[in-house]
C-alpha cells in the first residue's frame, strides 16, 4: 500500500513530466511575465507568448517600463498556467531566467509571423497583427531559463486519493527537506 500524504505541505514531489511540460509551454499563448523595478518592488503583468527553441519570447514597446528596468537589470520570471488549454487546470511552470532584448531585423523578421500564428489561427489576420506588431519602437525579448519549477496539481490529487503510481513522484527539492524541517524545528513541531 502506498504511503499517501498527511498534508499538503511538500508539493515539489509534484513536478510536471517532460513531455506535459513541454506541452503546456508550446500551447499556451498567455503568461505573467515578471520583473524589479530599479528601487527593487517586483512588478508582473499578463503578455502573449510565444515558447520557441527552448526559450520564452514576447514582445513590448521599447517605452515601456519592463524594458528600461530589464535594460538595467535582466533578471525575470515568467509564470505559464494551464489554464484554458486542453491540459485543464492544475499544472504551472516558472522559468527564471535573463531577458536579451532583440531589436534587429532578423529577429522580428521570424518572430512577428511565427507570434502571430501562435496567438491567431486565422492566416489572413495573423498576417495583419504581424504588421502591425512591426513598428520602429517594438522590441522582442528572449528569456533565456536558468530554472524551471513545475508543479502538476492533478498528480499531487491522484497521489492524495491514493491513485499515483509512486514512480511517477518526483525527488522532494531542498524547501521540502531541509527548509521544511527548519521551519517545523523552528515551530517546536519537529
Amino acid at each position: 500500500m502506498p504511503e499517501l500524504p498527511e498534508s499538503y505541505e511538500k508539493v515539489s514531489i509534484y513536478p510536471l513530466d517532460p513531455e506535459v511540460k513541454e506541452e503546456l509551454l508550446s500551447t499556451q499563448i498567455e503568461c505573467v511575465f515578471n520583473w524589479s523595478t530599479k528601487d527593487g518592488w517586483p512588478m508582473g503583468v499578463i503578455m502573449s507568448c510565444l515558447w520557441h527553441d527552448g526559450r520564452m519570447w514576447l514582445t513590448a514597446g521599447a517605452n515601456r517600463h519592463r524594458v528600461s528596468a530589464l535594460r538595467r537589470d535582466p533578471r525575470c520570471s515568467v509564470v505559464v498556467t494551464s489554464t484554458g488549454t486542453t491540459l485543464g487546470p492544475g499544472k504551472t511552470v516558472t522559468i527564471k531566467g535573463r531577458v536579451n532584448i532583440h531589436e534587429d531585423p532578423e529577429t522580428k523578421s521570424w518572430f512577428y509571423p511565427t507570434f502571430a500564428s501562435h496567438l491567431n489561427p486565422d492566416p489572413a489576420g495573423a498576417e495583419d497583427f504581424s504588421k502591425r506588431l512591426d513598428s520602429p519602437l517594438r522590441v522582442v525579448l528572449e528569456v533565456v531559463p536558468e530554472k524551471f519549477i513545475t508543479y502538476d496539481g492533478i498528480k499531487m490529487f491522484q497521489h492524495s486519493q491514493g491513485n499515483l503510481d509512486e514512480s511517477r513522484l518526483g525527488e522532494p527539492k531542498e524547501s521540502d527537506t531541509t527548509r521544511l524541517e527548519a521551519e517545523l524545528k523552528r515551530r517546536g513541531l519537529g
